[in-house]
């Protein structure tokens, strides 16, 4: 079986999990099977051979920092083979830096954030304040992008950051831009600090729209992943497969890309 990284997944203490994944499903009008839990995530991960999962989740107001970045570092801990982590920053945060200082502390590799959820646009001062920070520690960024409901994370929003940081690596989620996938693959195909993963998309996009999507990017840029608890990794996997690639591609956007990135030993 292809060997398989999932390189976008959130995951939940069990106390809280119900109450997070019916929170997404409203935002999104989504009814998900999952329930958000570590135990789901590997179940389904081994239906198509994930082997590897970069989790992360998002601090919706300040005050969830520490704890959420403590959790994830907790199961990166138990799971040190199987799990990268992502922490979350929050730039209303009292400290930033602090919060930051603590997350590269626990061992995290990198940051995610989601500028919809948290209702601050990626243009704001204070925005490029915490990214520079981030810059400084050299660690990568994923981004929820796109919401053709809001104005936080589109193109106009997520540009100025990818050419103020061109030394900071960004991943930006959906193709670089939810529910505007084409006209954000546009916008941003040609930097150079971008790479996007596929998560999100797969269920109103074409094979062919999806193709050309992946090759406007470039192969070497794309990472395949669920979204968990959103989608299932079976029937994501469906939808790659009917997507006209070659054996070398899949095998550099089903694994190789999010390897080299998250500096992953399987």
């Amino acid at each position: 079986m292809q060997k398989v990284i999932n390189s976008h997944c959130h995951i939940y203490p069990n106390k809280i999990a119900a109450r997070a994944v019916e929170g997404i499903g409203d935002f999104y009008d989504l009814h998900m099977s999952l329930n958000g839990q570590i135990d789901d995530l590997i179940k389904d991960g081994n239906k198509v051979g994930v082997v590897h999962y970069l989790i992360h989740s998002v601090a919706t107001v300040p005050k969830q920092v520490k704890s959420i970045n403590e959790f994830i570092a907790s199961e990166v801990n138990a799971h040190p083979d199987l799990f990268t982590g992502f922490g979350t920053l929050h730039p209303d945060s009292e400290n930033v830096e602090k919060d930051l200082d603590y997350l590269v502390e626990l061992g995290l590799k990198g940051i995610k954030i989601h500028p919809d959820f948290q209702q601050f646009a990626l243009n704001e001062d204070k925005t490029f304040e915490m990214v520079r920070q981030i810059s400084e520690r050299e660690l990568p960024m994923l981004i929820h992008t796109g919401d053709f409901r809001y104005n936080y994370s589109n193109p106009e929003q997520f540009k100025p950051l990818l050419e103020a940081f061109p030394d900071t690596l960004f991943i930006g989620a959906h193709f670089g831009g939810w529910s505007i996938w084409e006209e954000a693959t546009k916008e941003l195909k040609d930097y150079e600090n971008i790479m996007v993963d596929t998560c999100s998309s797969f269920y109103s996009l074409s094979p062919q729209t999806a193709e050309d999507l992946i090759h406007a990017y470039g192969t070497d840029k794309v990472m395949w992943a669920t979204d968990f608890p959103m989608w299932e990794s079976e029937s994501e996997m469906e939808m790659f497969d009917k997507i006209d690639l070659s054996k070398s591609e899949r095998n550099q956007i089903l694994y190789e890309n999010a390897k080299r990135l998250l500096n992953v030993k399987v």
